[in-house]
């Protein structure tokens, strides 16, 4: 009840997410022309701007100490910078190539995680800081189905971690690194259907 307004954007504001101590809120804008990520308190003030290169920045989340966060983006050149811009002023978007990338937040500096050119989605940091979990369709030639991988963020070692046959999305590690949740299609009743599975996360 009583949901209280924190932006006045004319356009995109979304895919906003708390910091796990509860002091930040990140979310994609499209307020300055570009989709962007920028960082607030938890009343709407203090808006900060944390990316600024051309293309889509979004998915974003928080690592477990609030320092660093990981996020999905496109960094288009050329002719797909145009048609990105120009998709962009009537309101629309096609990603089709989406990295992962992380960064610190007290330099600023992106690093791009993935270089595969596949639809790379839904990063969430494990506990350790050390790794990245995802979503991506990078192993299917179809680029339809989705699996989890893992990557190294010091080495940007890439491992799948599901192998199946149907969609995978949305991974997410308890706080102590021991349960890994994620969304799936597989056992659906029919198809599409999307269910919630938790499994043991063993190293």
């Amino acid at each position: 009840s009583n949901p209280t307004r924190l932006t006045e954007t004319e356009g995109y504001d979304a895919e906003a997410v708390y910091s796990f101590d509860g002091k930040k809120i990140m979310f994609t804008s499209v307020r300055t022309g570009d989709l962007e990520l920028f960082t607030m308190d938890p009343d709407g003030k203090n808006v900060e701007q944390i990316t600024n290169l051309p293309g889509y920045d979004g998915g974003a989340w928080f690592s477990w100490d609030g320092k660093w966060i990981c996020w999905r983006a496109t960094r288009p050149s050329g002719e797909a910078l145009t048609e990105y811009q120009n998709l962009l002023k009537e309101g629309l978007i096609k990603p089709s190539k989406l990295e992962i990338h992380v960064m610190n937040l007290a330099d600023r500096k992106p690093i791009q995680l993935t270089s595969n050119g596949a639809a790379n989605f839904a990063p969430f940091f494990h506990p350790d800081g050390k790794r990245v979990i995802f979503a991506s369709n990078v192993n299917d030639p179809k680029k339809r189905n989705f699996d989890l991988y893992m990557v190294d963020i010091a080495t940007k070692t890439v491992e799948q971690i599901t192998f199946n046959v149907t969609f995978d999305g949305f991974p997410m590690f308890s706080p102590d690194g021991k349960k890994l949740v994620f969304g799936s299609n597989r056992d659906g009743k029919v198809p599409h259907e999307t269910n919630i599975f938790i499994c043991d996360w063993v190293d």
